[in-house]
């Protein structure tokens, strides 16, 4: 199956301190995968390095074929992205943000449509800054699709969304999924990580400490569910008495 993106020897480090060292994860198209760890593990700076947006101390990236930093913006008509912080002009509307997104692209996806699918129809009017948190990421993921990418990045998806919201998230990215569509998304909600990824990394001082599937991950450690697998290859400690 086709590499959509390829990452060998990733090193990135501030002044005396490593962010991430040797990364390497291939990810084929239509895969979900996931990138793991804790606060402080590496995952922004790698994340920014992949993109481009911040240049790695050694190795090699390329996304659809294309190097980042020397194909920006031509790979940017093919790949979206969505942060979990982001910040636009004071009192912009949904409408107006969505339209100005659309004019960059050339083969833009109808934001109205992708508005509907996220339950954000009646929202075209109403001031980005007005949105609640879980609009707000709705939104964000909305622009990140808006290109008609062939690969998106999502970083904590869900963060602020209630239950029915995140399932909803869940399987819109599911049926993009089936399109052809790879995903590279961030998460702290194994549950969804579980759900949606074919394939993870998790990241320890910006070391990666698992590489595979989510199955293999479970059964490489001693506990049979993710959350608890996680927790033990971070290291955070598991306790079974929650009044400690």
């Amino acid at each position: 199956m086709e590499t959509t993106i390829e990452i060998q020897n990733l090193h990135k480090s501030y002044g005396e301190i490593p962010a991430v060292t040797d990364l390497n994860i291939s990810i084929r198209k239509g895969e979900v995968f996931g990138l793991l760890g804790a606060n402080g593990a590496g995952k922004s700076t790698a994340i920014e390095c992949i993109l481009g947006t911040k240049t790695a101390d050694s190795g090699q990236v390329t996304i659809l074929g294309m190097n980042p930093r020397e194909k920006r913006k031509k790979l940017f008509e093919r790949v979206g992205v969505q942060f979990q912080e982001a910040n636009y002009q004071d009192k912009i509307t949904v409408e107006e943000l969505c339209q100005e997104t659309q004019s960059l692209y050339k083969m833009a996806s109808d934001y109205q449509g992708l508005l509907k699918q996220f339950g954000l129809e009646d929202k075209l009017k109403s001031a980005v800054n007005e949105l609640s948190g879980g609009q707000k990421q709705r939104l964000f993921i909305v622009l990140a699709l808006i290109p008609n990418p062939e690969v998106v990045f999502l970083d904590e998806l869900t963060t602020g969304l209630d239950t029915k919201a995140r399932r909803e998230v869940w399987k819109c990215l599911s049926q993009l999924k089936e399109k052809g569509l790879t995903v590279f998304l961030t998460s702290h909600f194994m549950d969804e990580v579980e759900t949606l990824c074919d394939r993870i990394v998790i990241l320890k001082r910006g070391k990666t400490i698992f590489n595979g599937t989510v199955q293999e991950a479970i059964s490489a450690s001693p506990f049979e569910k993710l959350e608890d697998a996680y927790l033990w290859y971070t290291d955070e400690e598991v306790n079974d008495d929650e009044s400690i």
